[in-house]
């Protein structure tokens, strides 16, 4: 199974140590699931980003707002696409 050496202080060391026997879990365990929460976190972030980019440039949203009288919506651009 590949690995990855990583490289700690002593005091970090020390915090990751405290932090897993806190949780009741080894240092690994506390190490993997940090990594797996933060790709999923990632993850997440990113979905929500590409959906946030593809609502706030679709013209028609632009246009929608823009006849609610709304004025803190994405603007159209000259080239009629939401800025």
């Amino acid at each position: 199974m590949p690995a990855l050496n990583v490289e700690f202080s002593e005091e970090e060391l020390d915090e990751l140590r405290e932090l897993a026997r806190e949780q009741g879990v080894t240092l690994k365990a506390l190490v993997r699931a940090s990594t797996a929460d933060q790709i999923a976190r990632h993850r997440a972030l990113k979905e929500g980003s590409d959906t946030f980019a593809r609502t706030f440039h679709d013209p028609a949203l632009a246009e929608a707002i823009a006849a609610a009288g709304l004025d803190d919506g994405p603007t159209i651009t000259s080239a009629g696409q939401a800025a």
